[in-house]
């Protein structure tokens, strides 16, 4: 880039002037200064000097087009360049999910975040918190069987007596009892994503899709196994579209007002893609880490996003 700049010229030098500005403030001087001279007697041992030859070489239609086709040779090199610096090792797919992420900002502000804003006006905080509660009662079942897949006994055990009291006085899970005094049995999340990675399977490429959001390969697995086995262990009606479409939705609607505040952060961001991308890697490799006892070998930047922080641990 310094080359093509120093080749073209600097700012507010334009048309042919550009192509031989170097020499015009070195040689045209000096050039006017011997034009301006008066004519002196040459003695016949003097060397004659020929001012044009220091004149600038006249521009031809085949020198101008070389010139052309070179500064876009150079503009296209630092492009790739730019290009290469920005490629993450983990991302493989950067330019397909940078796009799907733009499509999906895009439907969030047009679509969903209004519909979302109307949702949280006018139902209660009560029901919403109703829905949410019964949605994440029915998943209990996934986390329990985890729990065991990693040896978590005694949390396995917690989350069977969470489901046994929600699904009871709690009145098939609109209220959350089990989180109250006596019991305080905490709701903690869980899925085969994390066992994957508790078994020290690698996330692999990171993805970025529509209604999904940020994931990975590891974690879409994941995430399709859970899915399956809530209507396999359940049956009917929760394996019927007339239970799941209407679930989906309120379930997205209702995370999309739970992540409201962190939508916004990455959206202040120099690069919100990035930012989202980041986070996302180094939350899940934290509550990996979490589930051996032990703090990830680097910790999750958060230098941008000062109000963040991952609450998703198992």
């Amino acid at each position: 880039m310094a080359a093509a700049l120093a080749l073209i010229g600097p700012p507010g030098i334009t048309g042919d002037d550009q192509l031989y500005h170097l020499s015009s403030d070195t040689v045209m001087p000096a050039y006017s200064a011997l034009q301006l001279q008066p004519v002196l007697p040459v003695k016949a041992d003097t060397p004659v000097f020929d001012a044009t030859e220091m004149a600038p070489m006249p521009i031809t239609a085949d020198t101008q087009q070389k010139e052309t086709e070179a500064g876009q040779n150079r503009q296209q090199d630092d492009i790739l360049v730019t290009a290469r610096q920005g490629h993450a090792p983990d991302d493989p797919l950067q330019a397909v999910n940078a796009q799907s992420f733009a499509l999906t900002q895009t439907v969030d502000r047009a679509v969903v975040e209004p519909v979302a804003l109307v949702y949280q006006r006018v139902l209660p905080t009560s029901l919403r918190s109703a829905i949410r509660h019964f949605l994440n009662n029915l998943s209990e079942p996934v986390v329990f069987a985890n729990f065991l897949l990693q040896h978590k006994l005694g949390k396995a055990a917690e989350t069977a007596g969470r489901f046994a009291i929600n699904t009871t006085i709690g009145v098939a899970g609109v209220l959350d009892i089990a989180n109250k005094d006596p019991f305080r049995l905490p709701r903690r999340r869980n899925g085969f994503a994390y066992t994957l990675g508790f078994y020290g399977v690698k996330p692999g490429p990171f993805l970025f899709l529509p209604l999904i959001g940020p994931t990975t390969v590891r974690d879409l697995i994941g995430l399709v196994v859970d899915r399956m086995l809530l209507p396999t262990l359940l049956g009917q009606p929760f394996n019927q579209l007339s239970y799941t479409v209407p679930a989906t939705v309120l379930n997205l609607l209702d995370r999309r007002i739970e992540f409201d505040v962190q939508l916004r952060e990455f959206r202040d961001t120099v690069n919100p893609y990035v930012a989202t991308r980041s986070f996302y890697l180094e939350c899940r490799q934290a509550e990996i880490e979490a589930l051996h006892q032990r703090r990830p070998e680097t910790p999750v930047v958060r230098q941008n996003l000062p109000s963040l922080a991952c609450t998703n641990r198992p």
